[in-house]
């Protein structure tokens, strides 16, 4: 670790900046599908992504709010503290995809 003050990040956290870095943009019911999928137990039902969602949301706002991402609705940024209705999120500086 570089700092010994740091925390590490939240493996959700973690998630989300792995996905940003290879996709751009990404809406959180995306990553809550994608981490689903690679957290699945054979006997779970299709929808048990479902469970991730929460975290998904919860961890883009903390990364938001760190500077570290953007949240973007209509490809505007909103403010991590105050939005609705369907987002997406990006890399913090990074340009807008043509979605």
């Amino acid at each position: 670790m570089e700092n010994e003050t740091e925390k590490p990040l939240d493996p959700v956290a973690e998630f989300i900046l792995e996905t940003l870095a290879e996709s751009g943009s990404v809406a959180p019911v995306d990553v809550a599908r994608a981490l689903g999928e690679l957290r699945k137990r054979t006997s779970e039902k299709p929808d048990a992504w479902r469970r991730f969602m929460n975290p998904v949301k919860q961890q883009m706002i903390h990364l938001a709010r760190a500077g570290r991402i953007e949240i973007t609705r209509k490809g505007v940024v909103v403010d991590p503290e105050d939005f609705r209705g369907v987002v997406r999120m990006r890399l913090a500086g990074a340009k807008p995809q043509e979605d």
